[in-house]
């Protein structure tokens, strides 16, 4: 999609919400319903900080995955999974504060300028929703501009690593949990050769409908490669993944290489990095990927490999979707990892 226009907006805004938890320091956490202006659209998000301005404390922006996920890590048919959420809750505990925002397409902020235009929404427009979420983090009463971390989970790791690597202001360190660590329609790919092959031993399908949809798969990449359309009437469901609505989003999503972006960290950023034998979305070996092209920044990596940790970052060996939004513990590993992160980075 490709962003409108610098419009009239509304000024930045915040009321509180009722919700609070207390630091070790005995800090009392407090969290606001914010909202800031972006080329035309409101941004709603959950600012959560100390209920009383002391000394400065670090922050953390939070960027959601891919989909109409919301500021807590909710999709309309999916929630319950609470992903952002749960970690602004971690971190506060640990004194530090956090922004996390509905983007375009999901929670309070909806489809604004652009519900009648889907089609027209491209990487810039979440790039720069991105960007003036940090911005407004940063110009906070109370936080350490100096101590500003982004933290991405899934395809929000994509969007923190174009802050880390473009943004005018500073990000002293970056959390990528379970990153799209490939370019995207290899990640795509791969994720519908895994059900075709998966519906196929399963006998839901025969070898000639798997043959016919791993070639539609193959043609329509190359298609959106070319020139950033997509093929009418795809069979087996792609066109519910692949479509007129979301093709320009995936064709320039698609130029950005993860790895090639990690190269370009200024070098000695801290990154926690997360991949687990669980999460059936992102492979270690992806993250592996990505973590090669951190070294060559080279960044102060920690990769942090989880055992049965499912996607949305619960204790769940499952390795299937059933039980995203159950309410499992939040992964043990990755909050001693999280707690560590904050405390040095």
């Amino acid at each position: 999609m490709t962003g409108c226009g610098t419009a009239a907006t509304p000024a930045d805004s915040t009321s509180p919400v009722p919700a609070s938890a207390a630091s070790p320091s005995g800090t009392r956490f407090i969290e606001e319903e914010v909202s800031f202006p972006v080329n035309g659209m409101t941004v709603h998000g959950t600012w959560r900080h100390p209920a009383r301005q002391g000394k400065p404390v670090p922050a953390v922006l939070l960027i959601a995955g891919s989909g109409p996920t919301d500021r807590d890590g909710n999709a309309p048919r999916l929630g319950g999974m609470d992903t952002l959420k749960t970690m602004a809750e971690l971190l506060s505990v640990e004194g530090v504060a956090s922004l996390r925002y509905d983007k375009l397409g999901s929670g309070k902020t909806g489809l604004g300028p652009y519900a009648s235009k889907a089609a027209d929404v491209g990487v810039g427009v979440f790039e720069r929703e991105a960007t003036a979420a940090l911005s407004f983090l940063a110009r906070r009463p109370g936080v350490d501009e100096r101590r500003l971390t982004v933290i991405g989970h899934s395809e929000g790791a994509l969007f923190a690593l174009l802050l880390a690597t473009k943004a005018t202001t500073p990000v002293h360190s970056l959390g990528l949990l379970e990153p799209l660590s490939r370019r995207y329609l290899d990640v795509i790919s791969a994720q519908v050769t895994a059900q075709i092959r998966a519906q196929l031993q399963a006998g839901l399908i025969t070898k000639a409908q798997a043959t016919e949809i791993e070639d539609a798969m193959a043609k329509a990449v190359a298609s959106l490669r070319a020139d950033g359309t997509v093929p009418a009437d795809l069979p087996g469901g792609l066109s519910n993944l692949l479509s007129p609505a979301n093709a320009k989003f995936l064709s320039e999503a698609d130029r950005l290489n993860p790895p090639e972006l990690a190269a370009g960290l200024k070098a000695r950023t801290p990154v926690l990095l997360s991949c687990s034998d669980a999460d059936i979305q992102v492979s270690c070996d992806d993250v592996e990927h990505l973590a090669a092209g951190l070294e060559k920044a080279p960044a102060d990596t920690d990769l942090v490999r989880l055992t049965g940790v499912s996607h949305v970052l619960k204790e769940d060996p499952s390795r299937t979707t059933n039980r995203y939004g159950d309410p499992l513990p939040f992964s043990s590993r990755l909050t001693q990892a999280l707690r560590a992160f904050v405390s040095r980075a």
